[in-house]
């Protein structure tokens, strides 16, 4: 069934895409050497039209697989060199075998889910990961001013700390929430830094956990 956002994201995927190209930041390298040893494809949950952890991870020799269920966002990736891409909503089972990969990247794409189905979109990354598997994930922070302004704002409250804002639902953590959703994995780095990409004074977790099995 396709997602109710799905227009909505492609939308904003080609308008962003008009001005700009595929780029990174910097922030992957804090785990440039658990980076280095990994040999099998990367997944890149949510990849998104700036296609910034891929390029990062192309550039580093390794293998990727580039997944959206945006269109738009995928038609951009594809246009990097030596990308692969995938089509596939979070919402619907992982196209992906058990044990398959020793690195998911999850970078802003957490957090725009039902507490439920963050929960299953967590297992099934844990599915996937091998023993001792790597994800590496940014989620908004409930300390971002972009939050103060819903506050502010009394927009809708779906669930604690979900809201319905700008057409969409969207999530924002404290550590306490990091803590239970990711209570099945071993927490190696969380804090909190200033991103710019989207808006002025974005706050976000930056996080970095171990698959225990």
């Amino acid at each position: 069934m396709k997602n109710s956002y799905e227009d909505i994201w492609n939308d904003l995927h080609k308008n962003f895409a008009l001005n700009n190209k595929p780029k990174y930041d910097e922030w992957l390298e804090e785990f440039e050497s658990i980076i280095a040893n990994v040999e099998t494809e990367i997944v890149d949950l949510g990849c998104g039209v700036t296609g910034n952890n891929t390029l990062y991870l192309l550039e580093k020799g390794k293998k990727v697989v580039s997944c959206d269920f945006a269109e738009e966002a995928l038609n951009v990736v594809k246009t990097i060199k030596g990308s692969k891409i995938l089509k596939f909503d979070m919402l619907d089972e992982f196209p992906f075998e058990d044990n398959s990969t020793d690195l998911v990247i999850a970078d802003l794409s957490l957090h725009y889910f039902k507490e439920k189905d963050t929960n299953r979109i967590i297992s099934e990354i844990k599915r996937i990961l091998k023993p001792n598997g790597y994800l590496f994930f940014r989620l908004n922070s409930t300390n971002s001013t972009e939050y103060k302004k819903i506050i502010e704002n009394g927009e809708k409250e779906v669930e604690s700390n979900l809201f319905f804002s700008k057409n969409m639902e969207k999530r924002f953590f404290d550590e306490k929430d990091i803590n239970k959703f990711f209570k099945d994995f071993k927490i190696i780095c969380l804090r909190e830094e200033n991103m710019a990409r989207w808006c002025p004074d974005k706050i976000i977790w930056k996080c970095a956990a171990q698959n225990l099995k």
